[in-house]
């Protein structure tokens, strides 16, 4: 059944070549990664997105805290008293600058519009994603079934037949 669908799926898809059989699943499977790729690096920059929202949040909640350390002229009992906030202030300070690499903190807004576009994206590529797996797939086993059926073997295949 499965040698009968893949010569039914190369005379429907005019694959007469062998050499163009073997290309279109090398296309197939470099397109599956191509779009994988893609949607690694749009997990990353929601990644990175999500990161600085939560340490602007965190730095806006413990900024009043510093400010009133300053006007206290860096008081060791203010800071004593109040450490933990300042440890977070200075966290999210520093996760801040390491996400932004010197550029500047853009506003919350557009934080958030660009994380609803990463998601909106990641869920488009996604879709591509399972249509090209399952292309892939498809290729790929019937380019196996032909290999088989015409007696094309790769050499560590053999080998393990042969034991």
């Amino acid at each position: 059944k499965q040698m009968a669908a893949a010569l039914a799926y190369i005379q429907d898809n005019n694959l007469t070549d062998y050499e163009q059989l073997a290309k279109k699943a090398t296309e197939a499977a470099d397109r599956f990664h191509a779009i994988s790729e893609q949607i690694k690096q749009t997990e990353q920059a929601m990644k990175t997105n999500a990161g600085l929202k939560a340490a602007t949040v965190q730095y806006a909640k413990t900024r009043p805290v510093f400010e009133q350390y300053k006007a206290t002229k860096y008081s060791r009992k203010f800071l004593a008293e109040h450490e933990a906030d300042l440890e977070l202030y200075r966290a999210a300070q520093a996760e801040m600058r390491s996400l932004l690499g010197g550029a500047k903190l853009p506003k919350m807004d557009v934080l958030k519009e660009e994380g609803r576009k990463l998601t909106a994206k990641k869920k488009q590529l996604y879709g591509e994603y399972q249509k090209a797996r399952r292309d892939m797939q498809e290729i790929v086993t019937i380019k196996a079934n032909i290999d088989t059926l015409m007696g094309y073997t790769e050499p560590g295949r053999k080998q393990e037949k042969e034991r």
